[in-house]
């Protein structure tokens, strides 16, 4: 490596090759103290706060009716049940049917429940 001569607006000498590679240390990810990330595991994998009361959705009704379009719906339900409707009688009728077979899933309904009624 050989050195030039000073230049009138430069103090420090040029160097004809590359310029040395800069030196870091390796930072974690996110640049958060060591540490930081174990706590918040901790609490995510706490127990969880929104302890249901045992009940879970069964049957899905879904209905499209945009502004001057032919309205459509979709029943589903997780005994199997997956029917769907376009235009307006027939989207009323699905409704219908739909409120008919919450009482009238099995999945709904308990086995000791259907005897004792």
């Amino acid at each position: 490596m050989t050195t030039r001569p000073l230049s009138s607006k430069s103090l420090t000498p040029a160097t004809d090759g590359p310029p040395d590679a800069q030196q870091t240390l390796p930072r974690g990810a996110g640049g958060e103290p060591k540490g930081v990330a174990r706590k918040g595991v901790r609490t995510a994998l706490g127990s969880d706060p929104q302890q249901g009361d045992g009940r879970y959705p069964v049957a899905w009704l879904h209905v499209r009716a945009p502004h001057g379009a032919t309205p459509t719906a979709t029943s589903k339900c997780l005994c199997g049940r997956n029917r769907s409707a376009v235009g307006h009688r027939r989207v009323l009728a699905l409704i219908a049917d739909h409120t008919a077979h919450r009482d009238t899933c099995s999945l709904r309904i308990p086995q000791e429940g259907r005897r004792a009624a």
